[in-house]
């Protein structure tokens, strides 16, 4: 059970592993923050964060020079565009769930029946009795290892929306609310790491007691590793976070309701 219980667990838990491995990689990445523009060179630079920094621009250039608007619209556009994969791997999750949970009586049995028995003969029968319950049921345990692929996918947008913010100057030289966009404002970080702690409460809700006590942690290392990026980073950063945060406790919501 213990491998099957940690591909239920990555596959359930993916927006949380994805926002850590971004925290990660954009941490570890923070250093190139030249501006960006058409003689950029590279791949990812010119198709990517070249493209999100014209966009940025462009919309900010409808509403009067205003980017901290442009990056709050492309933010929910992005999510929009993103949340036909969420709601596909959601109902895909409670699918292979519902199969486990009926199967996991007819592989508890198996288990148990080869328990202690460890050379290579008796490993192989039980996979092959494990395969069969598998067939019966109409179960695919790679489909669920796979689940979170398209997430992956996704990244080279995050990501290249994220240099975009850091490496258009021109937004450093504008405020939105109450701060500038371009220095750190330790109040919105608060906002914006806040706004991740409720988002990862809000995807605790249905879970069994169980489930609740093992995923708690993930409710605040998320939210902490976005604060210590955001205290490092001028205050457009958080402001992305915060936006992309508050869009993910609505579908969230969304999800849990209707997604069955």
């Amino acid at each position: 059970m213990g491998k099957h219980g940690l591909l239920t667990a990555f596959k359930k838990y993916r927006f949380f592993f994805l926002v850590i491995l971004l925290v990660f990689v954009l941490a570890g990445c923070g250093g190139n923050n030249t501006p960006i523009d058409s003689s950029s060179t590279g791949f990812f630079d010119h198709y990517f964060v070249y493209t999100f920094s014209l966009l940025i621009k462009k919309i900010a250039s409808l509403f009067q020079g205003n980017y901290g608007i442009a990056i709050v619209l492309i933010t929910i556009i992005i999510r929009f565009v993103l949340m036909p994969f969420f709601i596909r791997q959601s109902k895909n999750s409670k699918d292979s769930q519902k199969k486990m949970a009926v199967m996991k009586p007819e592989m508890d049995e198996i288990q148990k029946k080869y328990k202690g028995k460890s050379s290579t003969e008796d490993q192989l029968s039980m996979q092959r009795e494990l395969s069969e319950v598998y067939k019966k049921h109409d179960f695919n345990p790679v489909k669920m290892a796979v689940g979170c692929l398209p997430l992956i996918i996704q990244m080279p947008i995050l990501l290249g929306f994220y240099y975009a913010i850091m490496r258009t100057p021109e937004i450093a030289e504008h405020s939105f609310l109450w701060f500038s966009l371009g220095e750190t404002d330790i109040l919105f970080v608060v906002f914006a790491v806040l706004i991740y702690y409720l988002q990862a409460r809000v995807s605790l809700i249905g879970m069994d007691e169980t489930q609740r006590k093992q995923m708690a942690v993930m409710s605040f290392i998320s939210p902490i590793m976005i604060g210590v990026v955001s205290l490092n980073a001028p205050a457009a950063l958080p402001l992305y976070w915060a936006v992309g945060g508050m869009f993910m406790i609505v579908q969230t919501l969304i999800i849990k309701k209707y997604v069955h």
